[in-house]
């Protein structure tokens, strides 16, 4: 994630593409969107909607919400602003994998995956976010597969229901490490209601975005944008990783546009950065309808 302070040295590098008129012609169809928690904590849930719908965002993604009045709360602030709910960002799947042994912690994940659902279908969105498995010392890379996929299948009956798609993420989980294993993963299911949510930073330290794009192809339903700068000082030797803006980053985003624009997507993208005021948000934007013309250029 970028803080404010990084913003602010980096905006000034990006100047130049201010300047830059955006083709029409080379406009991929894919509706921006942005990440609820982007929008200042400070705000009331409808102040969040509006400046979100006022710094040019087409719709929003926003998180599992178990409390009735504040999830009635969101779809009235989407409905009366007029920036739809796209897609629920599940949030108890790091905390209660499913690919854990221990049944109570599979149902405490299974519990919070049933109330994004239920969000979704409430919100009028098409997606829930879901990680999909974690790998670490007490579950192995076989047992993460196998236990992720029959749990996970428990939920599929619900999403056909409610005609709510689930997207598995590629995180930093130490599972589903190629383009060729993700696609397989999500076949595997045999089902249309479970598809791939494509983060397109996720993959940046072993592997490339936009053949990651193009081996998983139709199978990818919503996307998620942030940037990955991976440099090692010379003089110093140190390696830093960190997440930046997009367009500061390693990220080859004319490649990223040009592997979009092979498969058809035509979907949504939403953006997912550290939070910031209306300045920031307006710039990320910007910076974003830069990627979907293709003209944004990479510093590498």
């Amino acid at each position: 994630m970028m803080n404010r302070r990084s913003f602010m040295l980096n905006a000034a590098a990006m100047t130049v593409m201010s300047s830059v008129p955006l083709r029409a012609k080379n406009m991929l169809p894919i509706r921006m969107a942005v990440e609820y928690n982007m929008l200042p904590e400070s705000l009331s849930i409808l102040q969040r909607f509006q400046l979100a719908k006022d710094s040019g965002y087409e719709q929003i993604e926003c998180p599992t919400t178990p409390d009735h009045a504040d999830a009635e709360a969101m779809k009235v602030a989407s409905e009366k602003v007029g920036l739809p709910i796209h897609s629920v960002m599940n949030m108890d799947h790091w905390k209660y994998p499913f690919s854990s042994a221990d049944p109570a912690v599979v149902e405490k994940s299974l519990d919070g995956a049933r109330t994004s659902i239920r969000n979704a279908h409430l919100w009028g969105a098409s997606t829930v976010l879901l990680v999909p498995g974690v790998v670490n010392p007490q579950t192995s890379y076989k047992d993460a597969y196998t236990r992720s996929q029959a749990n996970i299948r428990k939920l599929i009956p619900l999403a056909e229901e409610l005609n709510v798609t689930l997207g598995l993420e590629e995180v930093w989980n130490k599972f589903l490490l190629s383009p060729l294993e993700f696609a397989r993963y999500i076949d595997e299911y045999n089902s249309p209601h479970i598809r791939a949510y494509f983060d397109v930073g996720n993959v940046v330290l072993y592997g490339y975005p936009q053949d990651w794009i193009r081996t998983l192809g139709k199978r990818i339903v919503k996307l998620h944008i942030k940037d990955f700068s991976f440099r090692r000082d010379k003089a110093s030797g140190t390696s830093v990783a960190r997440w930046v803006s997009p367009g500061d980053g390693d990220i080859d985003w004319t490649a990223v546009h040009a592997a979009l624009e092979e498969i058809g997507y035509q979907g949504t993208a939403t953006l997912e950065l550290s939070s910031g005021d209306a300045d920031y948000l307006k710039e990320m934007r910007r910076r974003f309808a830069l990627i979907l013309s293709g003209e944004m250029r990479s510093k590498a």
